[in-house]
């Protein structure tokens, strides 16, 4: 087994996140015409992840819908290799609609795009530097017109890296082992190990579990235009979803006017304590360091040293979204010390061992920001409804169910998390419990007392679309616009 990488087979959206390219549109397609749209798909400029000097200008990435695969004419026996989660859609039943907390506020009859009938085939993914997006897209735009029909535009606003509530974003991401190094062992770490498995995000290769997440491998030859990779696992097939990855894409609006209005009637109109509040929800200041860290490092940190909460809530948004955790809480060093905490003797240990190992559950982010910035003191003041401000909120993983799916139902709409029963103070549904506990609240732990909670919060962000696409490695992508049944 070779231990490179195919960096000009991947497609470079897994590899680079383009904060300079900060312009960036997003195309939701609706194959018309098979023939059409898969020669524009075979033939796509998609930008690899080789680095390149000078970095490039613009950038060009696909990802397809299991309905987009169907309406090309993909063999079934390779779209029923794909993934479960994928293949049902993120809003293909009730029953994820419900553990996605997509429930009244977020239901899925209610958005733009991505429930019903509205599932876009294709997403087409345009970045560049200021003054060649518009460019770009009209070239795109008219090269797809004879095999595609546009659903819909999905715009972008360039925010400086800061999201629209007013925080820097973009910070932590995972450490993606890109020289294979770290051994594939499932052995147990017992710190929070920010170099990352390959096989996490990029399908075909060995993941935290040392094995190789499931995919469609065909027989030697099946594309007579394409000669894929061989499987690592099976060197006798060949292998379909090397160098790809599940994309899931949601378009968030958030109430950048609720959320400060909220903030500031709490507080009483202070300032101060509104802000203090407010970072407590989010887990980070303003400026993005993490509330836990006094060494100015915005991403080397976790939460060892505050297992109550006392300076990061327990509920806090990106505590939720990345607990930082090991296999196995801290102890006496010695082999006895181990046993008798992986054994659930050690009481203290035991108390901090209700979230889930976070390595398991890594979600690389690359999502865009949309809208008008509304200031916190515009925010505050203001009485008219300002333009819809939000997220594109776009992950990359390697398996939907057990890491964005996991994230999102057991930390994010969940309202169990970590001992806790309320809901993610950021994008809570804010609908009761099963046993109709409230979870539309918020805790902070206090040294000598009673949490100080805040309650009544309201809905800060909404759904407004999504999906689950595929974005395959760039050989994979001809094999699937002209393999034959």
């Amino acid at each position: 087994m070779s231990s490179t990488v195919d960096f000009d087979d991947i497609q470079g959206l897994l590899r680079f996140g383009y904060k300079h390219l900060t312009q960036a549109s997003f195309l939701l397609l609706h194959v018309k015409d098979r023939v059409a749209a898969r020669a524009w798909l075979a033939s796509v400029p998609v930008a690899s992840a080789e680095a390149r000097q000078p970095p490039p200008e613009t950038a060009i990435h696909v990802a397809l819908t299991r309905q987009g695969m169907d309406a090309l004419g993909v063999p079934q026996d390779i779209v029923g290799g794909f993934s479960a989660e994928f293949l049902a859609g993120m809003a293909g039943d009730e029953a994820r609609s419900r553990r996605l907390g997509d429930v009244v506020p977020n239901d899925p009859a209610g958005w733009l795009w991505g429930g019903g009938g509205l599932v876009p085939h294709v997403l087409v993914m345009m970045y560049a530097v200021p003054g060649r997006l518009s460019g770009l897209e009209a070239t795109i735009v008219a090269q797809c017109e004879a095999g595609f029909e546009l659903d819909g535009r999905l715009a972008t606003s360039d925010m400086d890296g800061v999201e629209p509530f007013g925080f820097v974003d973009g910070i932590s991401q995972p450490q993606l082992d890109w020289e294979r190094k770290r051994p594939v062992r499932d052995a147990t770490q017992f710190a929070y190990p920010a170099l990352t498995c390959l096989g996490e995000f990029v399908l075909g290769y060995p993941n935290e579990y040392g094995a190789y997440t499931d995919r469609p491998l065909v027989e030697r030859g099946r594309g007579n235009l394409v000669q894929l990779a061989v499987a690592e696992d099976d060197p006798r097939l060949e292998d379909v979803g090397r160098n790809g990855s599940y994309l899931v894409m949601r378009q968030l609006r958030q109430d950048v006017r609720a959320f400060w209005q909220y903030l500031d009637v709490q507080a009483a109109g202070n300032a101060a304590l509104r802000r203090r509040w407010a970072e407590a929800m989010v887990g980070r200041k303003l400026g993005g360091e993490p509330l836990v860290d006094d060494h100015g490092d915005a991403n080397d940190f976790d939460y060892r040293g505050d297992p109550d909460g006392l300076r990061c809530p327990l509920g806090a948004h990106v505590r939720r979204a990345n607990p930082r955790n090991a296999d196995l809480p801290e102890g006496p060093p010695g082999l006895l010390s181990r046993l008798v905490r992986v054994l659930g003797f050690d009481a203290i240990a035991l108390e901090q061992d209700r979230v889930a190992s976070t390595r398991f559950h890594r979600l690389l982010r690359r999502g865009r920001e949309y809208g008008v910035p509304l200031s916190i003191e515009d925010a505050v003041a203001t009485d008219f409804e300002p333009p819809e401000t939000g997220l594109h909120f776009i992950c990359l993983a390697a398996n939907i169910m057990r890491q964005f799916e996991f994230v999102q139902n057991a930390w994010i709409a969940g309202s169990r998390f970590d001992g806790l029963c309320e809901g993610d103070p950021l994008l809570g549904h804010r609908q009761p419990g099963l046993d109709g506990s409230p979870t539309d609240c918020f805790s902070m732990p206090v040294v000598d007392g009673p949490d100080l909670r805040l309650r009544g919060l309201p809905v800060f962000v909404k759904v407004r679309g999504g999906a689950y696409f595929f974005m395959p490695g760039l050989r994979a992508l001809k094999f699937l616009a002209t393999v034959e049944q």
